[in-house]
């Protein structure tokens, strides 16, 4: 098992799909490093090199990604701003009801259920 950014990589996955593991790289991003790197799409997490994971994470810290932690922390902070200025999506966050419009009457229900 390979560790980047507080995330397993699993050794049998393809590098492709292992690094959509780490929390705020998808498909795209997974695709622009291995691409970047020169990397086969099918070259398995197993077959890597201590040199190729030093490149894996030189090219995430130059591509300037907010990743993990800091993603997450960003993702917080945005939802307690809009609690404390009373937008309504804040509104909507604190009472537990659906944020984006859906319509409450009959639907809904793990939304409110949760509270």
């Amino acid at each position: 098992m390979i560790y980047i950014l507080d995330s397993k990589l699993p050794d049998n996955k393809s590098i492709f799909f292992a690094l959509q593991y780490i929390y705020g790289i998808g498909k795209t991003r997974a695709f622009l490093i291995c691409k970047k790197l020169g990397f086969s799409m099918n070259l398995k997490v197993k077959n890597l090199s201590e040199n190729q994971i030093v490149q894996i994470l030189s090219v995430i810290n130059s591509l300037d990604f907010v990743l993990a932690h800091d993603l997450k922390k960003l993702k917080v902070g945005l939802t307690k701003k809009l609690v404390s200025i009373k937008s309504y999506r804040g509104l909507r966050r604190v009472r537990g009801l659906p944020v984006r419009g859906q319509r409450t009457h009959t639907n809904a229900r793990t939304a409110r259920r949760i509270k």
